[in-house]
């Protein structure tokens, strides 16, 4: 379903305007007579603005107003935009001394404003006139605008005024020249909207220090340092925007704003984010608090998909200082248990050690009188009936089978019902994490002494059937005789190793820290693998035909007549691009046949052409539909041996997009990034629900992937190693079973062009569902 777009707001264009105009066509223009200077410009203050008032950055406006042009005193000073602002301050002079015509003092300060008055075009002064009207009209969603830094007004608390400081030295004057137009015209009460240099938040809405906690507060969530801006608009009403943008699936962000109409709304969110920022940063194994945007591209955050509210936040805490003492209570139930399994299995391995020695000394003993005649007979006669005795399995009680459970009584935990704070639930958790590590290591001490009575039962029994190989020999005093005297006698097996809580480690594809080497790897493989037909036939499958190659592949319901249409539309391609020589085709690939051409590619340069679409399916005037037919038809051939040349080393994630109610069939693009995935296809269409498949690729899963091989030629041995043109890889999705794992739905909103300040915002609904292969 397509979206209701307004009509695109664009600034008008110049009412035919030259930029030719000379001097007195400007001053005739601005309406502005040497003779008879209008009073609204002579004005002597001089601008007086105290340092620690100032903002730290002059670049980050944190004011944006509405002003009255009549409130607005003009000062010129002979310096850059760049310089110091005390500099620019201290040399500025007012207006009028620049338009005095007359006096010898000022003729200098006379000649600068001509100067400046020759730079300008009107062309410039219109567009800032145009930007004003739509800003009159409608703010920014970003409440920052483009031109906004060419406004540099200041705002004197001493003197309760505005004060434009124009730099001379600058290049562009435009502002300064609508300004002095719309003061010479005199329109009362007439209004601009400029964002006010070096001055810092109010403390209407939250103190300073409180703004930039919540900047850090907000980072800690969104991973993104918001804008945040106080904003009076033209009823002088006030209020406290906040601009930034937040991960909501993945790598994909979307733009949010909040709205504070008054200190209360804004104190509200403070305290909730300050609370859970508290929380997730000193527990965060306990809370980690998600994104997401409402209706109305508002923040909010979730713990467990439960949305955290102010209204809720007492409710919120009193309910898990609850379930922390519930928790804390059965962990040191738990624990007491243990400790008493402990016990037994510690007691149970002094016996079984015991036990243990006394068949080692049993052996031992036999060993040590095997080496001599008279300690054979010895061992025979006086030691005989001991190894008998030893090597008897004792019986066990059921005592020292039976593990003990606790059967001590804890009193149950009984938990006020009253409002608790912050600092309790905290002190809570604390000591339930407490607990648990006491719990933790509780239950690895238990494995261990497991393993080490399981090796010492091993050991026992080992030596039990050592000694009955023993006494099986002394039936008569010559087979014992014969039996000692063997040069060699079974040893002793040892038990296993100890290996308590070892897991194994899976290495997964990141694709921050992955993708680079990634694709280095796969497109020098590519280069050595692939034939000349297969990269050709892979670069096909990149472009729009791929849907004819699927139709091929898979349905085989493609009529001959479409065929003819494709080729119909190649061939106006073709002959569009003749006719524009020296032009790049960035979508097909270049028809220009200069070999020597370099271009840059992930910023290295190269002397390589795109492959050329036209080329490799011979796109002749008299071609027939037939003819591409057959192409594609080992199109589809050469790109089944190629998928066969690859395949995964690991699991991977992949995402892609399908149109709605088309099977995720035949040859599919995928890609390996799920924000630009989605960013990509909402530049080609407007939609506003889409789905988006997340799919787990099975290690061995054959792939193509969309290196720089595939895109350009290397007939001169310059094309640089990697995937810059691309994040994508084209796998079979015939050859393998998509089982659904589940479905989350997120919503994005973005602006319709971001690079228009005066953009609309889009609301998306995305619904994500999770999948996996099965090969």
């Amino acid at each position: 379903m397509l979206l209701k777009r307004r009509e695109a707001k664009t600034l008008p264009k110049s009412k035919n305007v030259s930029v030719e105009t000379n001097v007195k066509d400007k001053i005739e223009y601005i309406g502005l007579n040497f003779e008879r200077v209008p009073k609204t410009l002579i004005a002597t203050e001089k601008l007086r603005i105290r340092t620690s008032k100032m903002a730290d950055d002059e670049r980050q406006y944190k004011q944006y107003r509405f002003i009255n042009i009549d409130d607005i005193i003009i000062l010129l000073t002979p310096k850059h935009r760049m310089d110091s602002l005390r500099e620019r301050i201290e040399e500025a002079e007012p207006l009028y001394k620049y338009l005095d015509s007359k006096s010898e003092e000022n003729a200098p300060k006379y000649a600068t404003f001509l100067k400046m008055l020759k730079k300008i075009d009107i062309v410039d002064i219109e567009k800032v006139s145009a930007e004003q009207e739509m800003l009159s009209e409608e703010l920014p969603y970003k409440v920052k605008y483009n031109g906004n830094y060419l406004w540099q007004i200041y705002y004197s608390e001493e003197l309760d005024k505005y004060f434009m400081l124009v730099p001379t030295e600058d290049s562009d004057y435009s502002t300064f020249f609508y300004l002095l137009k719309k003061k010479i015209e005199n329109k009362s009460k007439e209004m601009i909207y400029v964002p006010i240099s070096h001055l810092e938040y109010s403390t209407k809405f939250l103190k300073k220090s409180e703004i930039k906690d919540l900047e850090n507060y907000l980072w800690l969530f969104t991973k993104d340092y918001p804008a945040i801006y106080e904003v009076t608009n033209k009823e002088q009403k006030e209020t406290l925007q906040i601009v930034g943008e937040t991960p909501v699936f993945g790598r994909i962000k979307t733009l949010y704003k909040m709205v504070f109409k008054n200190s209360k709304e804004a104190s509200k969110f403070f305290k909730l984010l300050k609370a859970l920022f508290i929380l997730q940063v000193e527990l965060p194994h306990y809370f980690t608090f998600e994104t997401k945007i409402n209706k109305n591209a508002e923040i909010e955050l979730y713990l467990d998909e439960e949305q955290i509210k102010y209204e809720s936040l007492l409710e919120f805490v009193s309910s898990n200082y609850s379930k922390s003492v519930k928790l804390k209570d059965e962990t040191e139930t738990e624990i007491e248990r243990l400790s008493a399994k402990l016990k037994e299995l510690k007691k149970e391995a002094t016996k079984l050690e015991q036990e243990y020695l006394e068949k080692e000394k049993v052996i031992s003993t036999f060993l040590e009188c095997k080496k001599t005649f008279f300690g054979k007979v010895k061992y025979y006669f006086k030691l005989g009936k001991s190894a008998k005795m030893s090597g008897k399995k004792e019986n066990k009680t059921k005592n020292e089978e039976k593990i003990i459970e606790n059967k001590t009584k804890r009193k149950s935990v009984v938990i006020e019902s009253r409002n608790y704070t912050l600092d309790e639930l905290l002190i809570s958790y604390k000591e339930l994490e407490s607990v648990q590590n006491q719990k933790k290591n509780l239950a690895q001490d238990i494995n261990a002494i497991k393993l080490k009575n399981k090796n010492l039962k091993k050991k026992i029994e080992n030596a039990t059937s050592y000694i009955n190989e023993i006494n099986k020999h002394k039936k008569s005093i010559f087979e014992f005789w014969k039996y000692s005297n063997k040069d060699e006698v079974a040893a002793l097996e040892e038990g296993e190793e100890e290996e308590v809580n070892i897991s194994k480690i899976e290495k997964t594809f990141d694709y921050d820290s992955d993708f680079e080497s990634f694709g280095e790897n796969i497109d020098k493989s590519q280069r050595t693998r692939f034939t000349d037909s297969e990269l050709d036939s892979s670069f096909i499958a990149s472009t729009y035909l791929l849907d004819a190659i699927n139709d091929i592949y898979v349905t085989k319901e493609m009529e001959l007549k479409d065929f003819s249409e494709i080729v119909k539309e190649l061939k106006e391609q073709k002959e569009s691009f003749l006719d524009e020589q020296g032009e790049d085709f960035d979508i097909f690939g270049s028809y220009s046949r200069a070999q020597n051409k370099e271009s840059n590619l992930g910023n290295k340069t190269h002397r390589e052409s795109r492959r050329d679409l036209f080329d490799i399916l011979e796109v002749q005037k008299f071609m027939k539909g037939q003819e591409l037919k057959k192409s594609l038809t080992e199109a589809v051939k050469d790109i089944k041996r190629a998928l066969k040349k690859n395949s995964l080393d690991e699991d991977l994630y992949v995402y892609c997009i399908s149109e709605y109610g088309k099977e995720f069939k035949g040859f599919q693009l995928v890609s390996l990034n799920e924000e630009k995935e989605i960013n990509d296809y909402l530049q080609k269409y407007n939609e506003e629900k889409i789905d988006l498949y997340k799919i787990k690729l099975s290690k061995g899963t054959n792939y193509i992937a969309m290196s720089n091989i595939i895109f350009y030629n290397n007939k001169n041995m310059t094309l640089p190693v990697g995937m810059q043109e691309s994040n994508k890889i084209l796998i079979d999705a015939n050859e393998m079973t998509l089982k659904e794992i589940d479905k989350k739905e997120i919503k994005i909103q973005k602006l319709e062009n971001e690079k228009d300040d005066f953009s609309e915002p889009v609301l998306i609904s995305i619904n994500v569902i999770n999948c996996a292969s099965l090969i």
